[in-house]
This record gives C-alpha cells, structure tokens and sequence, in this order.
C-alpha cells in the first residue's frame, strides 16, 4: 500500500514560491540592503560547513602531519597526579605535617580555602616503581599502563585555570572557560573533515565508577558557533547505542528512504528560499542517520573480535564499562572517526583517597592498555593520538582522608601519532604542587595536538561576531620537543 504522505518535491515548490511571493516582495528595498550586509558572511559560512563535511577548510596542510586522528580518554573528576605519575619523596616524608605556608600563601584553593591554618601534607599513598627502558615512574595502582611506559610521554608539569569541574572541563574541551565555544573535536572536524561518511566524525562514550560521578554536560562536545553539524555525537555505552537507530515494526529499507528524499526534497526548497546554513546541515544530517542505521549495529557486533582481543581488553563489549569504550573506540577508529573521546566519570576524591584511586585506576588501566596495544599491533599507534588525563589535579594538602582540586600542576600522558615514546616531560615542584620545569596550559597542549594534525593553531580560524576565533583563543604554544 502506498503511503499517502510521501509528497511530489516540484509541487511543494511550485506551492512554496506561491505563497511565499507576496511577502517577500512586501519586504522590498529593506531585505535587499539587509541581505547585503549579512549574506556575504552566511553565504561563506555555507560554504565553509560544505567544504569541511567532506574534506576540511584546511585543503592544503599547513605542516606534514604525523597524525590522523585522536582518542582523548578523559579521567573526569581530575585524577590525582600524586597517586598516578608523579611521585613526591619529599612529600612522603612531610604527611601529616603542616603544609609549608610558602606554597599555598595566597593561592587559589578550593573548598580547602577555609582550612589554610590547618593545612596538612598527604603523602602518595601508592608505591611507584620505574619501568621500561624509560624508567618512567609510575604507580603501583597502573599495574597494565606501566607496561606501555616505553610508549608513551607523561607530561607532569599540566596547569589550569580553572578550579572547579565544569569550568575546568570546559577549558580542557574548548580552549577557554566561557561557555558556547566550539570544542576541540569540532575544530578538528572544521578543519579537517570525516574520512568516514557512515559514521560521526565526533563521537564520544561515557563510563561511571570508583569514585563520585561528576555530571558532564552535552555543551563539552557542542559545535559553539561553527555549525551544528561538527558537534560531537554521544553514543550510549549499552543497548541501542544510538536511539531509534532501528526501523519500528512495519517500516522497511525502501519506505524509509523514500520518505527521508521526501524531507530532503523540502529542506532543499528552505534552503534555496532562506539560505540558512543549518538547513544544509540538517538535509546532511538526515543522510548520515540513513547510514548509521547499517554501520551502527555493524560497529556494535564485537562477534568478529578474537576471543583473545576481548580477554586483552577485559571484556565481551557492551557491558557499559571504560574497558568496552575502549574497544569501541579502535572500532570507530579503524572506521575513519576523526576524534573519539572516551570520559570515565569517577576521579572526583575528596574523601578515601587511597581506596577510592585504586578502585577508580582498575577500572580504567586494562582497558586503557590494551587499547594501546592493539592500536599498535594494527599499524595505527603511529597515525592516532592518544591523549590520557584529567581537567585538573588533586592537592599535596589533605583533604580529610582525601585530596582537593588542584590546578597549579597535574600530569597527563600523551602517546602515538607523533609524540616521542618514552619520554618525561616538565615537572613540578618537591611537593607536586605547582609546575616548576617546562609548564604546560592547556592552550600548549591544543596547540601541540593541531601541530601534530598537520595544522597551524594560529591559521585554523573562525569569524563570528566580528572577530576570528580558533581553539587556542589568544595562547598556546606548540611542545616542539616532545614531538618526534
């Protein structure tokens, strides 16, 4: 039987010009001043989203890029260096002594502010041990990352701005703490285009425990104001991975296409009539959620995984959990996703520090591992960038049994893509709190991820408002050395 609501494009326009002829000749000599100002700048921005859907606005690289993509796994809640990749000797030999008042003498500190008489070290409550080649220390809590030290480069002089979480997330994802900014990911989208066009070229998978579960806000990997279509796309880390990404009952292949030729057919009247870049999107959107309806469930079948790749990995897939992401996440890689961002929810200690990273590393360390691992037993360590840490650090002064937020230094890790395996990069001072040697903001590590893609910072740019805008907003400096 057909359905009665499938609809002729010619007559929809016919009708569309009919109706709407009065009004916009009643408009007159106002819309064509108006149009003068303001098409330019639409018409380009359209041309901008057009060109970077497929291939990028940066057709001509600005330096050989040493990576094609990025897998950005996020310790959300900000985990503590000192339990992690930064041990303190010092530190270990002061806990439960008063915190040296020439640290923290008017400093920025957290929920410690009204405590600052009463300040007491916390020592590292983990063993650290150095292994590899590289004698890289790390804790005895990372038993699995300890066995990729000579893969990576652990960069323990990382400062922030910003002091509390969502802030602080907000500066790691989009350069600066003001909201409505684009997000790293969809800079790299902008710029670079999707070598897929079955999938999001953004995608990010969330996974909770170990510790308090930090909210994370769907703004983290919004587009700001480059158009919507570089946003990030969440995929849910159980059951359907995307909603409605199935036919109801009833519905077929063919009915479906021709009912999104349908909706095609009268966004392209709306945007031939208004030329409105987000009708264009949303006419490109449409047609990848058609794709996705195939290469979704194809992404989420791990039956094609070696019982081996699973047991690395420390799961069947579809369990919800970081080590599943992280399977996921060289999936979508293999499958030409741009940027991948993986957050596991649970690094937020205030309280039970010592138990509560243990729980929390174990959670994330195999997974992590072995996604380092199977990225380089398939050839694609070398063109992936794989970025590892939080949006901040935790204090050397104990809060409780626990640690607060800190972002006067914190470590991360970097690998693949580029980066020199194997290295130790900046430090801070004898008691973890502040970067002393070689500091790194954020905007230095941005900077240094676009490099390594190939791209200026400085020449990726954006003009809204008025004023050219990029990811690195007025900082950042590329870590020339850390760059193999």
């Amino acid at each position: 039987m057909q359905a009665s609501w499938f609809v002729d494009a010619e007559q929809l326009r016919q009708s569309s010009l009919r109706r709407s002829f009065l009004s916009r000749a009643a408009i007159g000599v106002g819309s064509l001043a108006l149009g003068s100002l303001l098409r330019g700048d639409q018409v380009r921005a359209m041309d901008g989203a057009a060109a970077a859907a497929t291939e990028g606005v940066v057709r001509s690289l600005h330096y050989r890029p040493t990576c094609k993509r990025v897998i950005h796994l996020c310790m959300a809640g900000g985990a503590s260096h000192l339990e992690t990749l930064d041990y303190k000797p010092k530190l270990a030999q002061l806990d439960g002594q008063p915190m040296p008042k020439s640290f923290t003498q008017g400093q920025q500190i957290a929920q410690l502010q009204g405590q600052r008489d009463q300040l007491k070290c916390l020592g590292p409550q983990h063993a650290f041990r150095r292994h590899g080649q590289s004698g890289i220390e790390v804790s005895s809590i990372l038993p699995h990352t300890a066995q990729i030290a000579d893969d990576i480069c652990v960069i323990r002089s990382m400062h922030t701005d910003q002091i509390n979480h969502d802030p602080a997330h907000t500066l790691m994802n989009t350069g600066t703490s003001i909201s409505g900014r684009p997000s790293m990911g969809s800079w790299l989208l902008y710029g670079l285009g999707s070598e897929t066009d079955n999938l999001p070229g953004y995608v990010v998978l969330t996974s909770v425990g170990g510790g308090q579960s930090q909210p994370i806000a769907s703004r983290q990997w919004h587009s700001g104001f480059l158009p919507s279509r570089f946003q990030g796309v969440e995929f849910r880390s159980q059951g359907d991975p995307v909603l409605y990404v199935n036919n109801p009952p009833g519905v077929g292949l063919e009915q479906q296409q021709r009912l999104i030729r349908s909706i095609q057919a009268l966004n392209e009247i709306g945007s031939d009539t208004f030329q409105d870049p987000e009708i264009r999107t949303r006419i490109a959107q449409y047609e990848l959620a058609f794709k996705m309806q195939t290469s979704v469930p194809e992404l989420m079948d791990v039956s094609d995984e070696p019982q081996h790749i699973l047991d690395m990995y420390g799961t069947q897939g579809g369990d919800g959990s970081f080590a599943s992401n992280c399977l996921l996440a060289r999936r979508l890689a293999e499958r030409g996703v741009r940027f991948i961002q993986l957050y596991h929810r649970g690094w937020d200690h205030h309280g039970g520090v010592k138990k509560g990273t243990q729980t929390t590393a174990k959670l994330v360390d195999q997974g992590t591992a072995a996604l380092m691992r199977d990225l380089k037993q398939r050839g694609m360590l070398d063109d992936t960038l794989v970025i590892w840490g939080g949006e901040f650090g935790r204090t050397p002064m104990a809060q409780g049994s626990g640690r607060d937020h800190h972002i006067k230094g914190f470590s991360i890790w970097m690998a693949g893509g580029g980066i020199r395996p194997g290295l130790t990069y900046g430090a801070t001072d004898e008691l973890g709190y502040e970067a002393i040697e070689r500091p790194v903001h954020v905007n230095d590590l941005h900077a240094t991820m676009l490099r390594l893609l190939g791209i200026d910072h400085e020449r990726l740019t954006y003009r809204f408002q008025g004023r050219d805008f990029r990811l690195t907003d007025v900082g950042g400096h590329v870590l020339q050395s850390i760059i193999g």
